[in-house]
């Protein structure tokens, strides 16, 4: 496989919806408790950004192997696998081979931690996998944004917080003698999860985008997503509505002190993110707007990073 065809065939350029919240929990965590675990930070990301890519190439691969149903003489194809012709074999073993790495890691980072952190991967393991594989893919139903929006935008935030904080009493899952302890901080569970809202807000409109521009092309191939469910029309007013709940969100969190004064310079991007939701809700086309959605997202996170960056310091 080519590097062209390797990179088309697991997204490379979408990472950064993982990538972005990998980077603000680094971020949080200056700010909150002035120290990072570099190691564990280099496994972490080795491991997310390897099943990333793996979850996405289960994707492209499921998606090609359910879109041969419907080929014909006219059929203009635009999945990875199809455009690159990456063969079935080619397409596995690339597969499996970035999903070992994944495990691997995941495993020496719990090694390194505690079972907290293999838990939460064995979640992600099946939610990613299961997202495009099985009877019922979670894509097919109209739950895309909500799984892509949680674990994404929360969990890779936390697990990062967490390689460093995991030895501070906070969190974490632990067997003594016979006995299998949890302990959770409810208080600093809740502080993640505001902080958390701006990003899975703007991953879960990539995803929300990106099913309202697909929504006829879905249907054709059996896909039925939230704006199928719920309607073109809502799931664009949806789409708006999620943005502003991030921007809130940030509000209210600098005003209680979960995020720095600095945080308050986030808000001032809400200019750009407006244009480009004025510029989607006036055309739904996939090679024309849905770019929007990954420029909002891309914009939102780094500021947002600049600026807990700045209080940090």
């Amino acid at each position: 496989m080519s590097l062209g065809a390797y990179m088309s065939f697991v997204e490379l350029p979408t990472k950064i919806a993982s990538i972005i919240p990998f980077i603000a929990g680094i971020s949080y965590t200056l700010y909150r408790y002035g120290e990072i675990n570099i190691t564990n930070l280099i496994i972490m990301f080795i491991s997310m950004i390897t099943f990333d890519m793996a979850t996405t190439a289960v994707n492209n691969y499921c998606d090609y192997q359910n879109e041969l149903k419907y080929m014909n003489d006219n059929y203009e194809g635009r999945n990875p696998m199809y455009v690159h012709n990456i063969s079935n074999k080619i397409g596995l073993i690339t597969i499996f081979t970035l999903l070992i790495i994944a495990v691997i890691s995941g495993i020496s980072l719990t090694i390194r931690t505690n079972l907290l952190v293999l838990g939460i991967g064995i979640i992600c393991f099946f939610v990613g996998i299961f997202y495009t594989f099985g009877p019922i893919p979670i894509s097919r139903m109209p739950l895309g944004e909500v799984f892509s929006g949680i674990f994404m935008g929360l969990l890779i935030t936390f697990l990062t917080i967490y390689t460093t904080i995991y030895d501070k009493g906070l969190f974490g899952i632990y067997i003594q003698e016979n006995m299998l302890l949890a302990q959770f901080n409810l208080i600093e569970l809740l502080v993640i999860l505001i902080v958390s809202i701006p990003l899975i807000a703007g991953i879960a409109n990539i995803m929300l985008a990106n099913n309202i521009c697909d929504l006829d092309e879905d249907v054709k191939v059996g896909r039925f997503t939230l704006p199928y469910y719920i309607g073109k029309n809502i799931a664009i007013k949806l789409y708006t509505y999620i943005y502003y709940i991030g921007y809130i969100s940030t509000f209210i969190a600098v005003i209680i002190g979960i995020l720095p004064k600095t945080c308050l310079l986030f808000l001032v991007t809400i200019y750009i993110i407006q244009k480009n939701i004025n510029v989607f809700i006036n055309k739904q086309i996939k090679s024309e707007t849905f770019i929007t959605a990954v420029q909002n997202f891309t914009v939102i996170g780094i500021t947002y990073i600049i600026s807990i960056l700045i209080g940090a310091m």
